[in-house]
């Protein structure tokens, strides 16, 4: 999975730090952060991350890849 900026189906943006695991069940896990607000980080499931979500009958992507983090 690629590290970056990515925006969320619902229009915000969010920064994808790297992928870790669970420790008990080896579960894959987006680490990310909103370009919004406190800028927390966030985990979720890969598989969730990845997936495609139903907007109004189409299949979108529930976060579509923007570009890399600038150095």
């Amino acid at each position: 999975m690629k590290t970056g900026h990515y925006r969320h189906y619902k229009g915000n943006d969010y920064t994808v730090i790297g992928v870790a695991r669970h420790s008990e069940t080896d579960e894959e896990l987006v680490v990310y952060r909103p370009e919004y607000g406190e800028r927390e980080l966030w985990v979720r499931p890969k598989t969730m991350f990845l997936e495609s979500v139903d907007v109004n009958g189409e299949l979108v992507p529930r976060f579509a890849y923007l570009h890399p983090i600038e150095e």
